[in-house]
């Protein structure tokens, strides 16, 4: 009998499976109780990780599937790979696992089955349940999963609140383990043995969203994003949930420097997608979030033919790719919060000439952005999705950034009856209708930037035309909101959704300065982002004339890659301070971002990741001795360079809410 076996509860279970990792430090059994209960258990490095926790799922309209389970088989494979991402934070990626497989059937006369599929790698593990085509089950119609995760030990755990109205846009919570509430993953912990520990899901497909529900202590169980009708999950035939993962790492930069998210999904479904471009853009945005400009018609209205033209020569100039325009569209004037049904995504207003604004900036080698806000009202957008997709395509738009806003639970939905419903944006009807615009897109070779979000779960992996998403508390809020994000907010966000995959925070404000409200920043943060925070497409977020004031330091923001050959954390703690070195998928630079809380801190880096053999200039812009987030010194910093070779050693001096980036241009 395995150690899941002993903390079980009463009902004595008898292990019946058994799957280590490729290295050996993780080890997952699955047991059944007496009564045919199924449950696993994990250990790690010969400790307990995850004491027994159930298996199983509630239906709405038959019996639960959680006891009288008997084994009906099991299989064990091995896999071990190397691939490549089109685009990404490293161009090659070793996926290696053992596979155990665990086919259950029901004693009774139902006589139903069902499988769960672990998958260990070194890095941690994933594990998701598969339905077989039968006939006692021909519709699943899922009320709830009984999956737990219960914690052999308490820690500290960084969290932000699941079911609440704001979505994913929350400052993170920083408590004990036992004192999470109900939490949107990815939760990062580090256990009080040191071992850190991400949970969140893998391929999230027509399904529901797994949020993470405090049970007791430190047991938790999976809660799956509600839905407008008595089922939160319909599927129909043969069919498996999405993965249930669980990254471990001895460091917090282990989890991020971890692929398991992205091994977990499967690969890519489109063929030749050399045409999904990484790149830098500007846009007619910052202006609305500062209200100097407006979405809306009128005196304000910022997507304008002159001012969309300002922003065009202004990327042209300084080699970025795209060029966002919001509020383009009719639909903007009145109350289009949570209603969008006045939005069309084909005609702009009369002061917009996006025909010859797409001509303009091919000229220049400069694309328009789409913008598609919904305000979550799904069924109008999709009356549309094609015809507004057909315009992009024939203006050379390939890529557009939708948008969702709208309070948690306020996406209106049509279903196949043709009744509009609400639901809730990481619903099964969510999942859908993201993966549907994605789909549309891809055919007409586009790229989607979604905002207001289903959670990301790896899927740009299948789909990389999924370049990035928002799904967080962005940059946004440094302009209106009421507190703005404070230094370690970023710091947070590398070591929690960041571990989900990209997102689009636009940094780069060198202004640092909101809707009358200071940024907690200083300007060598604001360029450490960009190799702090991924993704593929990353925005010049300030205004073009405020750049003109500042051009030496926005100097790296020109420079600074959005495609990897290979990333890595050299150090960090959650919420305090972080380094990661990232190298240039298109030439030999390394470029360096290093950024810390509101303690100011010195940390020291050994350059090992440089090429053995090359000499590097490094371009260091970084604070200044008197730089302090909190005073007008935020806007202090200092460009230096200096010469060194691999092994040489940095003393990275940061301010308090402050960063530092580097550049090391091979020689």
């Amino acid at each position: 009998m395995s150690f899941a076996g002993v903390l079980a509860s009463p009902a004595a279970a008898e292990t019946v499976a058994t799957a280590a990792s490729p290295d050996g430090s993780i080890t997952v059994s699955v047991d059944l109780d007496n009564d045919g209960r199924p449950s696993y258990a994990v250990m790690h490095k010969g400790k307990p990780l995850i004491a027994p926790s159930r298996l199983g799922f509630l239906l709405t309209d038959a019996p639960k599937l959680e006891r009288n389970f008997t084994l009906a088989s099991q299989a064990t494979n091995a896999f071990d790979e190397t691939w490549d991402q089109p685009w990404g934070e490293r161009k090659t990626i070793r996926n290696r696992y053992n596979e155990l497989k665990v086919a259950l059937k029901e004693k009774t006369t139902l006589g139903r089955q069902i499988s769960i599929v672990f998958r260990v790698h070194d890095d941690g593990f994933g594990f998701r349940y598969v339905f077989p085509q039968q006939d006692a089950l021909k519709t699943a119609n899922i009320a709830e999963e009984l999956t737990e995760f219960n914690l052999a030990e308490n820690g500290t755990a960084w969290w932000i609140p699941a079911g609440e109205w704001n979505r994913y846009e929350y400052l993170y919570n920083r408590t004990k383990v036992s004192e999470i509430g109900r939490a949107h993953t990815p939760v990062t912990m580090k256990l009080d043995s040191g071992t850190h520990v991400s949970f969140h899901e893998a391929a999230l497909v027509d399904y529901s969203a797994m949020w993470l529900q405090h049970v007791e202590g430190v047991r938790f169980k999976a809660t799956l994003s509600p839905s407008s009708g008595p089922a939160k999950v319909v599927r129909n035939g043969a069919f498996h949930t999405p993965w249930r993962s669980i990254q471990i790492s001895d460091t917090a930069g282990g989890l991020v420097d971890s692929s398991l998210i992205l091994n977990l999904n499967d690969p890519n479904v489109l063929g030749d997608v050399s045409w999904v471009k990484p790149y830098k853009y500007v846009g007619v945005w910052w202006g609305m979030h500062l209200d100097t400009e407006s979405w809306a018609s009128g005196a304000k209205h910022g997507a304008t033919t002159a001012n969309t033209k300002r922003y065009i020569d202004f990327a042209a100039k300084n080699g970025m790719r795209g060029v966002l325009v919001e509020g383009w569209n009719k639909g903007w004037d009145g109350d289009w919060f949570a209603d969008g049904s006045t939005f069309s995504f084909t005609q702009p207003y009369p002061d917009f000439d996006i025909e010859g604004l797409s001509a303009y900036g091919l000229k220049k080698g400069v694309h328009l952005i789409g913008h598609h806000e919904t305000s979550a009202n799904v069924a109008h957008y999709e009356d549309q999705l094609e015809a507004a997709l057909d315009l992009d395509r024939r203006l050379g738009i390939d890529s557009i950034k939708t948008g969702y806003v709208a309070d948690a639970g306020g996406m209106k939905v049509r279903g196949a009856d043709g009744v509009v419903r609400f639901e809730w944006h990481d619903g099964q009807a969510s999942a859908r209708h993201h993966l549907k615009v994605v789909t549309e897109a891809a055919k007409r070779r586009i790229a989607v930037n979604a905002h207001e979000p289903i959670k990301d779960t790896g899927l740009r992996r299948t789909y990389p035309n999924w370049v990035a998403r928002e799904g967080a508390r962005g940059m946004e809020y440094n302009a209106w909101g009421s507190p703005p994000n404070p230094p370690e907010h970023e710091i947070n966000l590398v070591f929690t959704r960041m571990l989900a995959g990209p997102m689009d925070y636009t940094p780069g404000v060198l202004s640092l300065e909101g809707r009358g409200q200071p940024l907690q920043s200083t300007v060598a943060r604001q360029l450490a982002l960009y190799v702090l925070l991924y993704s593929p497409i990353q925005m010049a977020a300030d205004l073009p004339e405020n750049y003109a004031k500042v051009m030496k330091p926005f100097q790296f923001i020109k420079d600074v890659p959005t495609d990897w050959a290979d990333s890595r954390v050299l150090n960090g703690e959650i919420g305090d301070y972080v380094t990661i070195a990232r190298k240039d998928r298109n030439s030999a630079d390394w470029y360096l971002g290093a950024g810390t809380d509101e303690n100011g801190r010195t940390i020291d880096v050994t350059l090992d990741f440089l090429d053995a053999g090359k000499t590097y200039t490094a371009q260091i812009y970084r604070d200044a001795d008197d730089t302090d987030y909190r005073t007008d010194t935020r806007h202090h910093h200092v460009i230096e360079t200096r010469q060194v070779r691999r092994g040489d050693r940095l003393s990275l001096v940061l301010a308090p809410g402050g960063g530092q980036a580097i550049r090391f241009v091979a020689r």
